[in-house]
Order: structure tokens, then sequence, then C-alpha cells
């Protein structure tokens, strides 16, 4: 099959290499901050097997990784889930592709602010030495509104575009992943010491997943693993901006998530091995330390250094939300251009060649939902990382069977095209479907994650469907409005060489 002609949307193409393309993969999934905010549940879901579940999280993201390379082959286009689904399964499961995306990542970038507020003051209560500045996060007010400043500086980095948003996640990237090598080295270095409260001995049989006793439990740890993987596909995302956009997305999709995987592992070997799963202390099962792993960790580990951690993962997070705003960004884009969306997200600077629209609403829309479950829930973080979850199966799944789809008449004409357009995508698609049940079957019960209900409905589970249903609406919204996307008059599901209507192309 041959490459297909995109359409032009704007964009500055050529803009990213190989390089730059990894380091903004790694910039998106954060180790540092996902690790804080989940490595403490997914160990209170599997104890000692953290490193089975992030090797059998590792396998469907790969899995699905290898579809998303050989759909990008054949269709470099910014919308990605959103537009690879159209061109398979036509306008409807292509909307709600893409609106997965959109919600999944305003989700996370809700995350990622509120970590970045916690180890801000943190890591100014660790400078100045006055530990009350570190309780100003626990401050509502002052809490939303310094997540709405870490927001408004994301907001303007990314509308300056690629150029200014490079060199500060050269720099950002390095930090974090350099102090998570130190932190690793010193946790195990110092496992048998007085700081370390693990009674645990090293053991192979943490990588084994037949040491799980449950499905349930696999399964819920799976959802937590998916989250500390999210975010390798804005290498695909920004395509039509990469040097190669047809080959060189790919492999940085595939590169970055099997780098990253080596660094989980670590860690978890790491934090086994130095704290235990006890449920006071430093034990992984304290609930006094979930949501921040590392502000426990942090002096035990590495003493006088401990600033650093901090500065890591404020860093980390800080990087992340402002990178993450990226794919979200590229997906409106996509769904204005095809007119999935109204016209005017396909707005791009005419300057600085980024989505403004698109990141101005990005931006709000994550600033309010942050606030809003602020305030709704006191365990906001960890029902929202479980919702992420949810919905990172929901639209990777869709995706992974677009694939699938898309392919079927070229995935059995050699032995290359079954495996990766066919068996890969197939089999990561049924793994993140049956998680994504199994999670929201699950996240009905009111004692799911946090606890926390509405209406004695479990909080993951109303968020999860309120959030697919919104799409929903918004659909038939769009559908009964601006009829050209949903009639094939833009995007079609067809394997013919795309022709753009629009005449962009």
């Amino acid at each position: 099959m041959s490459t297909e002609i995109q359409s032009k949307k704007g964009l500055s193409t050529g803009s990213l290499s190989l390089v730059a393309s990894v380091a903004l993969g790694v910039s998106v999934i954060a180790p540092a901050y996902t690790l804080t905010a989940s490595v403490a549940y997914v160990a209170q879901e599997v104890g000692p097997q953290m490193p089975a579940i992030f090797l059998i999280g590792f396998v469907p993201m790969l899995l699905v990784a290898l579809g998303y390379r050989e759909l990008n082959s054949a269709m470099p286009d910014s919308g990605t889930s959103f537009t690879w689904a159209t061109r398979a399964f036509g306008p409807y499961v292509g909307f709600l592709g893409g609106w997965g995306l959109i919600a999944a990542t305003v989700i996370v970038l809700s995350n990622l602010a509120a970590i970045a507020v916690d180890f801000l003051y943190l890591a100014l209560a660790q400078v100045t030495g006055d530990d009350s500045l570190a309780n100003l996060t626990d401050n509502d007010a002052i809490n939303i509104a310094t997540c709405t400043a870490f927001m408004a500086v994301a907001i303007y980095i990314c509308y300056r575009g690629l150029e200014a948003t490079r060199p500060i996640q050269y720099f950002l990237v390095s930090f974090q992943v350099l102090v998570l090598v130190v932190f690793i080295v010193a946790a195990i270095a110092g496992s048998g010491g007085a700081d370390a409260t693990s009674d645990l001995s090293f053991s192979w049989s943490w990588f084994d997943p037949f040491e799980i006793d449950s499905f349930g439990a696999i399964a819920a740890g799976v959802s937590l693993s998916i989250f500390v993987y999210w975010g390798w596909d804005t290498c695909l995302t920004l395509n039509e901006e990469t040097d190669g956009a047809a080959s060189t997305p790919g492999k940085a999709a595939v590169l970055t998530v099997t780098v990253v995987v080596l660094l989980y592992l670590l860690i978890a070997v790491a934090v086994l091995l130095f704290a235990g799963l006890g449920d006071t202390g430093l034990g992984m099962n304290n609930p006094d330390i979930a949501d921040n792993v590392f502000v426990a960790l942090a002096s035990p580990v590495l003493g006088p250094l401990a600033v650093l951690m901090s500065l890591a993962v404020l860093t980390s997070s800080a990087a992340s939300l402002q990178s993450t705003f990226l794919s979200p960004t590229r997906t409106m884009l996509a769904m204005g251009h095809y007119e999935a969306l109204p016209k005017r997200y396909a707005g791009v600077h005419p300057t600085y060649k980024s989505p403004v629209y698109a990141t101005l609403v990005a931006g709000v829309v994550a600033t309010v939902f942050y606030a809003a479950m602020r305030l709704i829930s006191e365990n906001v973080l960890q029902d929202t990382i479980l919702t992420l979850g949810l919905m990172i199966c929901f639209y990777y799944g869709i995706t992974a069977f677009s694939c699938v789809w898309f392919f079927r008449d070229s995935a059995f004409t050699s032995l290359r095209h079954l495996v990766l357009r066919f068996v890969s995508p197939l089999l990561g698609g049924l793994a993140l479907t049956a998680v994504f049940v199994k999670t929201l079957l699950d996240s009905a019960d009111p004692a799911y994650g946090s606890g926390s209900s509405l209406f004695g409905i479990g909080t993951v589970f109303v968020i999860g469907v309120g959030i697919i249903l919104l799409g929903v609406a918004i659909m038939v919204y769009m559908r009964l409005s601006r009829p050209a996307f949903f009639e094939g008059r833009t995007l079609n599901a067809s394997t013919e060489v795309f022709e753009d209507p629009s005449g962009l192309a």
C-alpha cells in the first residue's frame, strides 16, 4: 500500500528529529511524575509482583505501538486515532476515538498540575527550611490558583510552537531521568541500611505474573501500569511536524516505550528493596504516602540530595504538562480540519504554526476539570488516574482494531504484515478491551479506587462513563449541526489513497 497524501493543516513540517521525538515522548510519559503518583497503588494491588505488572502493562503498549507505526506509515496525519479509526470504521467510531484521546489528555493534564503544585511547595519548604510551606498545597484556594498558573504557563509555551518547546524539553527530560537513576542506585545500595524499612530480599518471582492470585488484581494493576506508559503516542501525533513523517514517529514511539519499561522495572525493584510493603512508615501499603511516594522516600534514600527528587518530579510534571498539550491540540486541529468539530479548532498561528484555539480550549477545560475534582473528591489523584486508565484502554483499543481492519486486505501478504498489521494490534486491542471491561465493572462498586462515590456508584465509573456519554452527546450535536464529516464528505472509510476534498492537500 502506498503512503497516502495528507492534508496540509498549517503546521510546521520537519521540525522534529528522532531524538527530539523520543524526548517529547518521554516528557509526556513523565516517569518521575507517573511513578510518584502510581507506584504505591500498583503495589497495593499486586504486592511484590510490581515488576511483573509493569511487564504485563508493557506488552499491550508495545503491541499497540507496532500497530500505530503501521498506520502512521500509511497515513501520517496529526489526527492519529481519530483519522485512522475514521478511515477504518467510519465517522462515528472515528469521532469517539478522537474524543477518547482528548478526554484522556485532559484528565492527565489535571493530574500533572496537581503533582506540580505539590512538589513546588515541597521544594520551597526544603530549600527554605520552612516545613509549613509544604502544607500550602492542602489549601484548596492556593492549590487551584497555583494549578491555574501552571496551566497558563504551559498554554503560553505551547502557543509559541515546537521551536519554543524543544530546547526546554531536552533539559527537563535529561534532568529527571538522571535523578531517577541516582535514586535507583541509592535505594538499592541503601536497602540494608538503617533508613530502609523493607524486609524483602530480591527474588526473580517478582517478575512472574502467575504469582498474582486473581484476574481482578491483574486488571487493576495493568490499568495503573497502562497509565505509567501512556503518552508515547504523542510521537505519532506530531507526525506531520517530524522529519521523515512516515517512518520516524513510529520508530520514536517504539523506542520510547522500550526505554521507559527498563526504567520502571528498576524503580519497582528499588522501591521493594528499600521501602517494602508495610502499611506504616515508608511501606507501599501506607495510605498516607500513596499519592506522592517520592515525598516520603526522597529524604531516607537521598539524604541531603532529597531536594533533587522534589525538583525532578516538579520538572517532570511541569515538562509533561507543557508537552502533553501537543497531543489533544493536534487531534482537535485535525477534527476541526475535517469538520468533525467547528472549523475554528483548525486555526493555526501564522508565525508559530501552533493550533491556537485548540490549545486554549484544552487548557481551560483541564483547569476547570481539576478544580471541580479537587472540590468534589479528597482523593482526586487516585480516582482520576484510574479513570485515565479506562480512557486509555478505550481509545488505544479502538486504534488497535482500526489497524487490523484497515489493513485487512494486505495483512496476509507477508509474514511481516501478518505480525505487525494483524496479530500484534489484535492481541493488544483484545488485552486492552479486557482490562477496560473488567475495570468498568469493578469501578461501579463504591469501594473501588479511593472509596468515594456519587449516588451510591463508584466515582471512577461515574467519571469514565460520564466522559464517554459526553462525547456521544457532542457527536450527536455535530452530526445534526455540521453533517459533512459524518456523511463522509471530508474524510471517509476507505483503503484508497486519500484525496482531500477541501483542496488543502
